[in-house]
């Protein structure tokens, strides 16, 4: 099996605290310590001839707006091949904990803005993840509508970007046929290791890294 990704390839992943993960923001090569800084070190460990270094620009708390509003630097001036997204459940967890929404329509202009800019001025190649949420605590129920709409919007974006698409939703719904929903994310959100770990897994699969 080889890889989509080429060597010598500069990989960046860009989201929230999931992808943020702790990292070092003084340090620019830090990783962090989620499935961002799991996945590279798997992939280079299979692949260490390709060369492929990855960058993580996640940080905690932002929504896609936030991201559209640092692309400049925190993308395009990068130069990356290939890019890296998971943004979503903070533009929904903000319209329950803070009573401060963000419409779909929003979401998904921000969302488009910063992919069009990876197209028109990179010519990079585009790795869109699922936002999720597992149902616990219980609350993380009345989440569902909003999240779902997001994650239709992640789906149809990926295809007209010709974007690879990684759907955690329901892989993390399958995991939690296996174990409880809290065994991978305490607060339906933030992963456990073990919950990294899988996203780092189905990352991995994605770009035909793995089986």
């Amino acid at each position: 099996m080889e890889p989509i990704i080429e060597r010598n390839a500069l990989v960046l992943f860009q989201g929230d605290s999931i992808t943020d993960a702790g990292r070092e923001r003084l340090t620019p090569e830090s990783l962090g310590c989620g499935y961002a800084m799991m996945a590279a070190g798997w992939f280079g460990s299979l692949y260490p001839e390709l060369n492929v270094t990855f960058l993580n620009r996640g940080i905690g708390g932002n929504r896609a707006a936030d991201l559209e509003q640092r692309w400049e630097s925190d993308c395009i001036a990068l130069e990356p091949a290939w890019v890296s997204i998971m943004i979503g459940i903070n533009d929904t967890w903000r319209a329950f904990d803070s009573n401060d929404p963000t419409s779909t329509e929003a979401y998904e202009a921000s969302c488009r803005n910063i992919l069009t800019a990876v197209r028109d001025r990179l010519s990079a190649r585009l790795i869109l993840m699922e936002p999720f949420v597992l149902p616990f605590p219980e609350d993380r129920l009345a989440w569902r509508e909003e999240l779902d709409a997001r994650i239709e919007v992640v789906r149809a974006l990926a295809a007209e970007f010709d974007a690879v698409l990684v759907p955690l939703d329901g892989i993390f719904a399958a995991a939690a046929e296996r174990r409880e929903p809290a065994f991978w994310a305490p607060d339906g959100v933030h992963p456990t290791p073990a919950g990294h770990a899988l996203i780092a897994q189905s990352w991995l699969r994605a770009v035909k890294a793995i089986c």
